[in-house]
């Protein structure tokens, strides 16, 4: 009878013990918008939110556990990426989110898409690595310029996405009619596979898990942009640069790929507390975030601390400004 009366006080001080630590340490949840489960930001967004976490009773950073925020608890969710990003970081809905650095500029200038809806609440925590533009084509399929894309049944990607909003763009620029579908990569991969598409056009960070196994089964081509075309996307389209999908980026490529890219970016709110931001800032550049990011994606190799200001054109948040400035990157 004592022994389980002693059971029962040691855990009730358990308990209580618990309780106590609880209150010490706050858990606070934080929500990233990321992108379709088939792209890319919807990983590399999971790695970011464990490197950034450290929930209650989590071993320190000193003694080997996570050397994210204390209490802290981020979660990636998946959302139609850039646009849907910026709108829900702005009105408050989101705590941070990825987007292209056009979506990024736009929203905060209330240029392009953004027109009469500015979203100046968003600052930028980091640059994260260039999202490179896919046109894929289903097997069989050739096309000897953009132009060809006439009378093709195209995806464009889902409406919110800054994909969308850039090849709606070149379509006019080329007054090229085509039946156009909004869809997300795992739609556009699935309806190219079942011959419902011809081809579809995707921007991220290389490879989607959804082309590679689409080319373990149907199969698909990339299209190589001539250089005429990447300096008239360029020129319409400025947050667009060159680049280049490797031989071997995916397994059933064997040709390098001539395409264009932009910047993914890390943003969040303005109201964000500093305190907060900076410790997120500081997590995100840790040792063992870097780990993380080589070992949890091919992408995650690209985002690197000597790029984390490549391309950022509007505010950081005072947060991340102030880990920035203890690096000496900034002023």
């Amino acid at each position: 009878m004592k022994f389980h009366t002693k059971l029962a006080i040691a855990a009730v001080a358990g308990v209580v013990a618990l309780g106590s630590f609880a209150q010490a340490q706050e858990m606070k949840f934080w929500r990233i918008g990321t992108g379709g489960a088939g792209g890319t930001y919807f990983p590399i967004g999971g790695l970011i939110a464990n490197a950034i976490s450290s929930p209650p009773g989590s071993r320190s950073c000193a003694k080997g556990g996570t050397c994210g925020v204390p209490g802290l608890v981020a979660i990636a969710v998946s959302t139609n990426a850039s646009v849907a990003n910026m709108n829900a970081i702005h009105a408050g809905q989101l705590d941070a989110g990825l987007a292209g650095a056009q979506s990024v500029t736009q929203g905060y200038e209330g240029t392009g898409k953004f027109v009469g809806n500015k979203k100046d609440k968003v600052r930028v925590i980091a640059n994260l690595y260039p999202e490179d533009m896919h046109l894929v084509l289903a097997k069989g399929v050739k096309l000897n310029s953009l132009k060809d894309l006439e009378g093709k049944r195209v995806g464009v990607a889902a409406a919110g996405s800054g994909t969308q909003v850039s090849v709606k763009m070149i379509l006019k620029h080329y007054g090229i009619n085509a039946k156009q579908a909004e869809l997300n990569l795992g739609q556009s991969t699935q309806r190219l596979a079942d011959g419902q598409l011809d081809a579809f056009f995707y921007a991220g960070g290389w490879p989607f898990a959804a082309l590679i196994q689409l080319g373990s089964t149907k199969g698909f081509d990339l299209y190589t942009f001539k250089k005429d075309e990447v300096k008239a996307i360029n020129s319409i389209i400025p947050y667009y640069v060159p680049s280049t999908i490797p031989a071997g980026g995916y397994e059933n490529i064997k040709y390098d790929v001539t395409t264009v890219a932009v910047n993914g970016q890390l943003v969040t709110n303005v109201d964000q507390p500093a305190d907060l931001i900076y410790g997120i800032t500081k997590a995100l550049w840790s040792k063992k975030t870097r780990g993380l990011l080589d070992k949890g994606h091919s992408k995650g190799k690209q985002i690197r601390l000597e790029t984390a200001l490549t391309g950022v054109l509007i505010p950081l948040h005072p947060g991340a400004a102030k880990f920035y400035k203890e690096k000496g990157m900034i002023k």
